[in-house]
């Protein structure tokens, strides 16, 4: 059996609906799950199909020419088609924090996470000991200011010959070139110890204890040109008071981090994001 998942967005109309599922009723597919969204303000129809495909000689091909030759044009519409049986391939990009790596190894190797995780990268070697615990690959590439072009194209090259559907970085504590960016496009999730957009930096749970903040949260975003203004995909907050110490903080934000990108990366391999402009629309 196949089993596609299809996303599209395009300008608002009458019809949609019927049209496109009667279209995957002419191919013999069976739909298992629909969800739709109208941005009112836009006027843009947004939908998530699953559908399934018992056919022998179902082409996944051959059904994406006919869906484009019918409805792009005429529906000005955007389109995102997967073949919902393929397990992604993840690279995670990692520096010193553990918490996040061991939290992502842990989930996939109880089956929580349908993925695959053929490497991790890193720019400095303190986690190899992790890779090697889950029999993973480990990649160590130092970057500096002077190297850094140069490590970046040996990360290219290696994801390019891993076939990596997604990269994770789980507190990989570099800022990623335009160029890398450009070429992985809405393929680079990233978590943010902060609620953006406040309280940026490198010690944000420090600065969240001076301000006497009440609630501190995590972030989990598409990597874009514009640090950490990529579209959000998946964000928590947890409250704290005057009793709390720094520590505490950063005891909290750790276990919020860890769970909002364990969520990110659960949307984006079941294809349940729909990225926007610079916003996203998330299916249950």
């Amino acid at each position: 059996m196949q089993k596609i998942t299809l996303l599209i967005n395009c300008p608002d109309r009458k019809g949609i609906v019927t049209t496109i599922t009667q279209f995957i009723l002419e191919k013999q597919g069976n739909i298992v799950y629909l969800d739709q969204h109208v941005d009112r303000e836009e006027r843009v129809f947004f939908m998530r199909v699953e559908a399934e495909f018992d056919e022998p000689d179902f082409s996944l091909a051959q059904f994406e020419k006919q869906f484009v030759n019918q409805f792009e044009a005429d529906y000005q519409l955007k389109y995102q088609l997967y073949d919902a049986l393929h397990k992604p391939r993840l690279a995670l990009f990692v520096s010193k924090y553990d918490h996040c790596l061991y939290d992502l190894l842990g989930r996939n190797a109880s089956g929580e996470l349908e993925v695959e995780i053929p490497l991790i990268i890193s720019n400095h070697p303190d986690l190899e000991i992790v890779a090697k615990r889950f029999d993973i690959p480990f990649k160590f590439i130092p970057v500096t200011k002077a190297t850094k072009a140069a490590a970046e194209a040996e990360q290219i090259r290696i994801i390019r010959d891993n076939k990596i559907d997604l990269i994770v970085l789980a507190r990989y504590m570099q800022i990623v070139s335009n160029d890398f960016v450009s070429q992985f496009k809405h393929q680079i999730i990233n978590i943010h110890h902060s609620f953006l957009p406040a309280f940026i930096g490198a010690k944000p749970y420090h600065a969240a204890f001076e301000r006497g903040v009440k609630i501190i949260g995590a972030t989990s975003h598409y990597v874009t040109a514009d640090l950490d203004e990529g579209p959000i995909i998946e964000q928590e907050i947890v409250r704290v008071s005057h009793v709390h110490s720094v520590q505490d903080f950063i005891l909290k934000g750790r276990d919020l981090e860890k769970v909002v990108l364990a969520r990110a990366i659960k949307a984006h391999i079941e294809h349940k994001v729909l990225v926007y402009g610079n916003k996203t629309v998330i299916f249950a």
